[in-house]
């Protein structure tokens, strides 16, 4: 019987599948592809280019910790040199053979009878694996606003999340929808050479001031010196961890939320002149309820005469321009839509229809049973499928922990699978029941269940918004560890 394409396929190669690569060339697994639907690699970083992208964590912690550099221009690095990264770590690492560029995964399912997955193209090819690795991310695919004639307008439209660079603004008359993160980079950078510029606001975005600067050369030469790096990574971790994930996760006991809603209320007042435009930019809802933001730029954007803050609700686009409910018409040049990404929607974990065991749909799955995995990693139905990003797996200081340590998971998986000779991994619904009913045990202490979210607006909820669902208790059982069925393949 003739085996799969591939022993492992992983789908993306953003960071998660260039890191899976890396992992599973390190534990000895050669045989594997990655497959994505750009035209390079670097995920998030590939596509998104518009001006003033830039990562918003420190750069120390936004890397891997086997591969830390040296020679990072700022604390926050630019979007061009986290692409330059990525790519660096494919050549490092040897993965440009492994690397399928334009190869876009449009459906998945497994084959109970060959036990393994059959992966559909858009080309209409199909590349079958015996095991798959999704590292697609949810910040794939971009989401329009739902908005009445935004197909209409007659200017130039653009996504913030698909950046056209040949887009000149120079003396344009620009208007941006949303004021979320990306929002947060792009108007400080676009605002001194438009002509005109509105920002329509829904939901006011917590910013942070930005421990940001230049790093010079005799720093970076610093840098060189053994255990320099990870010294400033642990600093670097600590800070990330505790004005974020810490704070978010353990806000009944922690006083870091408080203090860093502090911290942005100054930094609102320090730098918004106009009392009613402040007013304007105050969240109405709990710092960490949502994604926040993190500028030096961004607030003092609006002292500036060509820029205006725009809070009444949108009614339509128009041809010319945006009409607010107020019938007031904002005729403009350039749309921007900053207005984030698909998350936790219907065909965005992944961004493909998957089909497991039985001809169970995941989408399915997760509309009945909410979104649930085995830490992060593995979901019950669905064998030899493993996600580096999946709901209620690590969450830390950056994308680039939890990469490594879910790696880590899903070959240990696969090692004992190849030992024991098994070609069928698939964590146990009792297993998994008892990994979700300790999640949502954990959940009470988190901010968005204390009673200040509720207008965040938040893609850190899903549609139904469900957070009072009854807790699955089991008094007996431990965390479950991963099942393996063992089912020879004959030779």
């Amino acid at each position: 019987m003739p085996g799969p394409d591939h022993e492992v396929a992983i789908i993306g190669g953003g960071f998660s599948g260039i890191g899976a690569g890396i992992a599973l060339a390190k534990a000895g697994f050669e045989d594997f592809a990655i497959l994505e639907a750009g035209g390079g690699t670097g995920g998030a970083w590939y596509w998104n280019t518009y001006p003033g992208v830039a990562v918003d964590i420190p750069s120390f912690s936004y890397q891997f910790s086997y591969e830390q550099r040296a020679d990072w221009s700022r604390v926050y690095a630019p979007g061009s040199e986290l692409k330059r990264y990525a790519d660096d770590l494919v050549d490092r690492y040897g993965l440009q053979g492994r690397v399928r560029l334009n190869t876009k995964v449009i459906k998945s399912v497994f084959d109970d009878d060959e036990t393994l997955w059959r992966l559909s193209t858009e080309s209409g090819e199909t590349i079958t694996a015996r095991h798959v690795i999704g590292a697609t991310g949810v910040f794939s695919q971009p989401k329009p606003p739902d908005i009445p004639g935004v197909d209409d307008f007659a200017g130039t439209t653009v996504h913030t999340a698909r950046w056209d660079n040949s887009l000149d603004l120079r003396g344009k008359r620009v208007a941006v929808i949303g004021t979320g993160a990306s929002s947060v980079q792009l108007v400080p950078t676009i605002a001194p050479e438009v002509s005109h510029l509105t920002v329509f606001q829904r939901t006011p975005i917590w910013c942070l001031p930005k421990p940001d600067r230049e790093l010079p050369a005799r720093f970076r030469a610093l840098l060189r010196i053994p255990g320099a790096r990870w010294a400033l990574r642990a600093v670097s971790q600590t800070y990330v961890e505790m004005i974020f994930p810490l704070a978010a996760n353990f806000a009944d006991r922690l006083p870091a939320a408080k203090l860093g809603e502090r911290s942005g209320l100054k930094h609102l007042e320090r730098e918004v002149h106009d009392p009613v435009v402040r007013d304007k930019l105050t969240p109405g809802y709990g710092l960490g309820c949502k994604r926040p933001g993190f500028s030096n730029q961004y607030l003092a954007a609006y002292n500036r005469e060509n820029v205006h803050l725009e809070t009444t609700p949108i009614a339509r686009i128009t041809p010319t321009g945006v009409q607010t409910t107020d019938g007031v018409d904002h005729e403009i040049d350039v749309l921007i839509l900053a207005t984030g990404f698909k998350v936790f929607e219907s065909g965005n974990m992944p961004p493909y229809p998957v089909v497991g065991s039985g001809g169970v749909d995941l989408d399915a799955f997760w509309a009945e049973h909410r979104f649930q995995s085995y830490q992060g990693v593995s979901v019950p139905g669905f064998p030899n499928l493993f996600s580096i990003l999946g709901p209620y797996g690590f969450n830390g200081a950056s994308y680039f922990t939890l990469i490594e340590n879910q790696m880590r998971h899903i070959v240990r998986c696969l090692s004992e699978a190849r030992r024991q000779g098994a070609n069928r991994v698939e964590v146990t619904p009792a297993a998994n029941a008892r990994y979700f009913a300790q999640m949502l045990r954990r959940r009470k202490h988190q901010v968005f269940f204390q009673g200040g979210c509720g207008d965040a607006h938040s893609y850190y909820f899903d549609a139904a918004r469900r957070r009072a669902d009854p807790l699955v208790d089991d008094a007996r059982g431990r965390l479950g560890q991963r099942a393996l069925r063992p089912h020879r393949l004959p030779l």
